[in-house]
């Protein structure tokens, strides 16, 4: 299946400013995100999707294929939509633009997903690990045994009521979707549970779309801090 993975970039971050454009060892954020991406040999393309001219000439001067879309644009995946309109696929990824630990091994669990052409959006979690479990800022996943997802939220989910220590997953920021489910995104108001969590694919639940969630072995780290920056960068340096 032909497969294009885009990745939606803004400069306007609230919690850490310009974070798209900040600098690891030399290179931005966005760039070590295009790079991860575009080391799997599943995708046929790998687009920076953004609202910015600044990130976009910084694109042109590495040679990073980017696209300009909407500055109107609530959520990754409506500019994941708009890609959509101009470049034919029969799955889109959407990676993060703050998730530059992103691996090709993160990307063919998502696919393995897709491979059910029933499924019109897939994503990936991974066990969750002990420091990440109170951390509202890495989002956690419950599913039901076929994978289908149950809820997403930043809340310590499933609650352990009783003291049985459940195992808990943490969701990491890759989907993979097609065609009509984007369409059918798109074209529904910001849901009440996307609103109060701050998760874009709770819209998707709210609005009856199924989401299957694969499981990959590997970690990742999202940029959302300062802290967050640093700790890459440390990961990054030893890779």
């Amino acid at each position: 299946m032909k497969t294009v993975a885009v990745i939606p970039a803004r400069l306007a971050s609230m919690r850490l400013p310009r974070k798209m454009l900040r600098e690891i060892a030399g290179k931005p954020l966005v760039g070590w995100v295009y790079e991860a991406v575009r080391s799997s040999s599943l995708l046929s393309d790998v687009i920076i999707a953004t609202d910015s001219e600044e990130i976009l000439e910084a694109c042109r001067k590495h040679g990073w294929s980017a696209q300009m879309t909407s500055a109107a644009h609530r959520s990754g995946t409506e500019r994941v939509h708009e890609v959509s309109q101009s470049i034919a696929a029969d799955v889109y990824v959407n990676v993060q633009g703050d998730e530059p630990l992103t691996r090709p091994e993160h990307i063919a669990s998502l696919l393995d997903v897709m491979k059910d052409p029933a499924v019109q959006v897939g994503t990936v979690k991974t066990p969750c690990p002990p420091e990440d479990v109170l951390n509202p800022n890495a989002v956690k996943v419950v599913t039901a045994p076929d994978g289908l997802a149950l809820y997403f939220s930043r809340a310590t989910i499933p609650f352990d009521r009783d003291g049985t220590a459940p195992r808990y997953f943490k969701h990491l920021g890759l989907y993979a979707y097609r065609k009509p489910a984007l369409d059918l995104f798109a074209s529904q108001p910001e849901s009440t549970l996307e609103k109060s969590e701050r998760l874009e694919q709770l819209r998707f639940l709210e609005n009856g779309i199924p989401i299957y969630v694969g499981e990959a072995p590997y970690d990742s780290v999202g940029v959302d801090t300062e802290q967050d920056l640093q700790r890459v960068a440390e990961i990054l340096r030893k890779w």
